[in-house]
């Protein structure tokens, strides 16, 4: 469920900063990430990071290992975005989160259980339920996606791609 949203909220937010010119996405907002596509590039930058960092739990399982393969693949901007880099972007926001939302599909209730390696935590526990690594990701992506929002209201653009529909069940 929280895959399909991410995948649901992500366009959403694509779809709204797509109307906006190149100039007022590229913008200083003054947040960590500066721009508005800075902060989107993050959030896909950080999905593709969580899925590698499940790679290795998940080496057991095929169709996981065959979601994070697209993923693999995809090659990420960073710094600023021109107009057709942006363009560009669509194609590979759908290619990144269908391969979340495949990937957590192909995921068994012993699968959750696996331990995922972190240095995280001043290696304080050394790894972590896969489980707890996935929240993580919805965290992660929810809250810069929050930091999205915050700006955009700032700026009088409706947006709201905060609730779960029936299509994410």
């Amino acid at each position: 469920m929280y895959a399909k949203y991410n995948k649901t909220a992500n366009r959403a937010v694509y779809e709204i900063l797509s109307k906006m010119s190149g100039d007022d996405r590229e913008k200083d907002r003054g947040s960590y990430y500066g721009s508005l596509s800075g902060l989107f590039l993050h959030i896909m930058g950080g999905t593709r990071f969580f899925l590698g960092m499940y790679k290795d739990a998940l080496k057991s399982n095929d169709a996981a290992l065959k979601a994070f393969a697209s993923a693999e693949k995809l090659s990420i901007h960073e710094g600023a975005v021109s107009d057709a880099q942006w363009q560009e972007l669509s194609a590979t926001l759908e290619t990144l989160d269908t391969a979340y939302v495949n990937m957590v599909e192909a995921l068994s209730s012993a699968d959750m259980a696996l331990p995922v390696t972190i240095d995280w935590y001043e290696g304080n526990p050394p790894e972590v339920p896969l489980e707890f690594m996935i929240h993580q990701l919805v965290a992660h992506n929810t809250h810069h996606r929050g930091q999205i929002s915050q700006i955009l209201d700032s700026l009088k653009i409706d947006n709201d791609y905060s609730g779960i529909g029936p299509d994410c069940m």
